[in-house]
């Protein structure tokens, strides 16, 4: 089976050691779990949702099974208009639907410096858009960095980023990929065999 991880630097890799990435973890804590699946990297550094908008249809070869999308955290670092988030993640997640394969939309947080109007927009598309789509949703990417899931600390997520305080190291992947699994092995459940 093949899953294809569509995404930022978040899914690429960035600033990691071959191995200890996003793809390359995922890979191996669901073979571990007896999955047979190959985890297809379809990450591009400093990607929006424009640009994973204008590549989905090429990345959707026909060996894909499943596609997880994590985008969009470009799009706020960018401070790009949240409808157009949304329009752009919409249309990635139509092209999947149109070849009838099983989805998983992973959310992102914008931070409370664009306002509150704003941080509601960008937050509310992620689980309107999985809804919409009968997507599994994973709502937040970054939220196992910062503790406890009923009071997060976004202080507690230091120890588990790289310097550019950004993307995860090695060991914040290793949680992310414990938290994000059990929800990639539900997407993988509805991959027809």
């Amino acid at each position: 089976m093949q899953l294809l991880a569509f995404g930022d630097s978040l899914t690429q890799g960035y600033g990691l050691p071959q191995g200890e990435g996003l793809v390359p973890q995922l890979e191996s804590w669901l073979r571990e779990r007896g999955q047979d699946v190959t985890v297809i990297n379809g990450g591009v550094s400093g990607d929006t949702t424009a640009g994973g908008l204008s590549r989905i249809a090429w990345s959707l070869t026909p060996d894909v099974d499943a596609v997880m999308v994590t985008l969009g955290g470009n799009d706020l670092l960018r401070g790009l208009d949240p409808a157009d988030t949304r329009t752009n993640l919409d249309g990635i997640l139509t092209e999947i639907a149109v070849r009838d394969l099983p989805m998983m939309l992973v959310g992102m947080q914008a931070p409370g410096n664009y306002g509150t109007a704003y941080q509601q927009a960008f937050d509310g598309l992620y689980p309107e858009l999985a809804e919409a789509h009968d997507a599994v949703y994973v709502p937040s990417f970054l939220a196992p960095l910062m503790g406890d899931p009923e009071a997060p600390d976004p202080a507690a997520a230091r120890a588990f980023l790289q310097a550019d305080g950004i993307h995860p190291n090695a060991e914040g992947v290793a949680r992310i990929v414990e938290a994000l699994g059990p929800q990639v092995e539900d997407l993988l459940a509805r991959v027809d065999r």
